[in-house]
């Protein structure tokens, strides 16, 4: 089967590797119907990520049908159209039974699909643990309407439930990128009193004013100012840093009011200073780290219900075997691309 594989730093290709087998009882075999380019595919190939390992079939985005289940695996069964997460977890330690499964103690825990092990831009995918990672699609919801649910939209929901918005709230969400779009959706359902979005990208705030007109849209230059005139308190109530660019950690505090929460969703190419003498009587609350992907069966009930639609995102459609054009294109943010769907 064709399957597209980190070589090297700065290197990537699709290669002929064998279908793979199930290891142990609890794993999973899904036929990858659909799957997806994530910005994290692209901090593997500018060597971003240590722990990923050269030979790993990349991609962690994907939605397909099971074809084969180990013995101990429950809750789907072969046949099932299935989104699968974008961490392995267990379901029985200390961090997953308190909702913290992106910290999962399990040896296959945390991000392993397309990191340390094979993952999903190819044909068929072995998904260990997979009781835990597989979650049914329901009939009426269709592979694109279901592709995000395991990473890109786990993400957002996550960032808007941890965030604790309240209707009160001015909300700020810095970068307008496919994560920072699945934010707005999944903080939107809270029903803050406003929203803005920072976004330098012309492009990407014409497709938040097509698709949100409601939200207040702004540039980081003009970002902090705006705040302060569109917010009750001086600042952004929550804040969610979703872009990880150079500055937008720093433009992310400065924007907070005192005594308000910014969450940080973004991964960083490099460290971020914490301005502490700056930012001494701010008093703010920071929440900071990798998404906890176990809310994906509410996210699929939602999407069943049509409170939840992230098909505007995707953009562009390639098959596997055009793979490299369509990394071409995610890479460089051409053509107004948000996401791509790679298909089988």
């Amino acid at each position: 089967m064709k399957a597209y594989t980190y070589i090297e730093k700065g290197k990537f290709a699709l290669i002929d590797k064998p279908k793979p087998e199930l290891q142990e009882a609890t794993d999973a075999i899904v036929r990858v119907t659909l799957g997806s380019i994530c910005s994290s595919d692209l901090h593997i190939k500018h060597g971003s990520v240590p722990r990923a390992v050269p030979g790993i079939t990349v991609g962690h985005e994907m939605v397909g049908v099971v074809e084969a289940v180990g013995a101990d695996v429950k809750g789907v069964k072969v046949g099932d159209r299935v989104t699968i997460n974008v961490e392995t977890f267990c379901g029985e330690c200390f961090y997953c039974r308190h909702g913290y499964v992106n910290n999962c103690t399990s040896p296959h825990g945390g991000w392993a699909l397309g990191c340390r092990i094979d993952g999903g831009q190819t044909e068929y995918v072995r998904v260990p643990l997979a009781s835990q990672g597989l979650n049914r699609i329901p009939d009426s919801v269709t592979d694109e309407q279901a592709l995000f649910v395991g990473d890109v939209l786990a993400t957002g929901f996550w960032a808007a439930r941890i965030s604790e918005i309240m209707p009160d709230d001015t909300v700020l969400i810095v970068g307008a990128g496919p994560t920072g779009i699945c934010t707005l959706i999944c903080a939107m359902l809270k029903r803050p009193k406003r929203i803005i979005v920072c976004e330098p990208s012309e492009e990407r705030r014409a497709f938040v004013k097509e698709h949100y007109p409601d939200v207040l849209l702004t540039t980081p230059d003009a970002c902090e100012e705006f705040v302060k005139q569109h917010s009750d308190h001086g600042g952004a109530d929550r804040v969610l840093e979703v872009a990880g660019a150079k500055d937008t950690f720093q433009l992310a505090w400065r924007c907070a009011r005192p005594n308000a929460i910014v969450t940080v969703v973004a991964l960083y190419d490099a460290p971020q200073i914490l301005p502490l003498p700056d930012m001494y009587g701010k008093n703010l609350t920071f929440k900071t780290g990798g998404v906890d992907g176990c809310d994906c069966e509410e996210v699929l009930r939602l999407i069943e219900q049509g409170k939840i639609d992230t098909t505007p995102l995707i953009t562009h459609r390639f098959p596997l075997d055009r793979i490299e054009e369509a990394y071409r294109i995610f890479e460089n943010k051409e053509d107004g691309v948000i996401k791509i769907a790679v298909y089988n």
